[in-house]
């Protein structure tokens, strides 16, 4: 199995100029939750166990992605604390050359219990999804209970002392205005990040639709009329999904990823890797490169190269979300990796 050298291939720009650093990679379909935007409530067929990448597989492709310039990484599902000792994968992935970010995005159920040992490992930041403080609207949203466990889940990063925590609270029309203030109020109080995400068409069932979604500038009216005027700031990476706002009384930030309202597709300079090993150079995309068929058979690392420029290469201009020819996926959010 030959090896390509970090100096010998060009970064992953597409036709428009987009240079692709950023990878997100899934490493189960599985969840201990069942949210709504994300998953159908029961009788999902998840990935058998054979089918996922193995750690191993993991760290090749990714020592071939970080040659061509993939930098930073973000471990998603499913719940990524559902796979076992996980840890272990992000010690792999910290210590490959080139790899200078290494996040991961959570339910927050089995973070205190796993923090610690994250952090040791080499994880850089955590992303918690917090979408409400009230547990009946938390059971609602995810159809089963928890919201203590995922409280506990972000103080014990906090006390594992991790510098990037950071919120992620889906928005969703005439279910999760009243959370706006409650969310906002608890990232200030602890000194956390926040972000709103609006409602996208990646759930399971198929029931979304434009009128569900809260937008980022409603948002917006919402928390300067109850709290206090928010003023931008600058973007330190243009890539970056998020338009971050600070308060005006001194505290906290704010950010909105606003993905329908506001399209940020020009920007963008993410690929993913599924949990089964296929690449995806847009969330919204039903064409996959697999990567599995390569890793698996032992074939080059030239040709895993080759397969992530043809996927780049292929990148459309946007999602398209709004447009008359739309499509929704025919993956949702946790088989596609979040």
């Amino acid at each position: 199995m030959s090896r390509i050298h970090t100096t010998e291939e060009k970064q992953l720009i597409d036709s428009l100029g987009r240079v692709h650093n950023n990878l997100r990679i899934s490493v189960t379909d599985r969840c201990n939750i069942r949210c709504f935007y994300c998953m159908p409530a029961e009788n999902i067929e998840f990935q058998p166990r054979e089918e996922l990448l193995t750690y191993e597989e993991i760290e090749r492709f990714v020592t071939v992605a970080a040659t061509l310039g993939v930098s930073k990484l973000r471990l998603t599902g499913g719940e990524p604390l559902l796979r076992k000792d996980l840890s272990k994968l992000i010690k792999r992935l910290a210590a490959i050359p080139g790899i200078r970010d290494l996040a991961l995005t959570t339910n927050g159920l089995l973070l205190a219990e796993q923090a610690a040992a994250l952090k040791s490992a080499g994880l850089d930041r955590v992303n918690i999804s917090l979408d409400t403080l009230n547990e009946q609207t938390f059971e609602k949203i995810s159809r089963r209970p928890g919201l203590e466990r995922v409280l506990e889940g972000i103080f014990a990063a906090q006390q594992a002392d991790f510098k990037k925590i950071r919120l992620n609270a889906i928005a969703i029309r005439n279910l999760t205005e009243a959370e706006v203030i409650p969310l906002a109020q608890f990232a200030r109080i602890h000194a956390l990040e926040l972000r709103f995400i609006e409602f996208m068409p990646l759930d399971a069932e198929g029931h979304w639709e434009p009128e569900d979604i809260l937008t980022g500038a409603t948002i917006r009216s919402l928390l300067e009329n109850e709290l206090c005027p928010l003023e931008p700031i600058e973007r330190d990476d243009p890539s970056q999904p998020a338009t971050d706002y600070r308060f005006t009384d001194g505290l906290g930030t704010i950010g909105f990823i606003n993905p329908v309202s506001e399209p940020f597709c020009g920007d963008c300079n993410r690929l993913r890797l599924t949990a089964e090993g296929q690449i995806r150079n847009c969330l919204f995309s039903d064409t996959e490169w697999d990567a599995k068929s390569i890793l698996r058979n032992t074939r080059s690392d030239h040709e895993l190269a080759q397969l992530l420029r043809e996927c780049v290469a292929a990148k459309l201009p946007a999602h398209g979300i709004g447009q008359p020819d739309f499509k929704k996926p025919t993956l949702a959010m946790y088989q596609i990796g979040g």
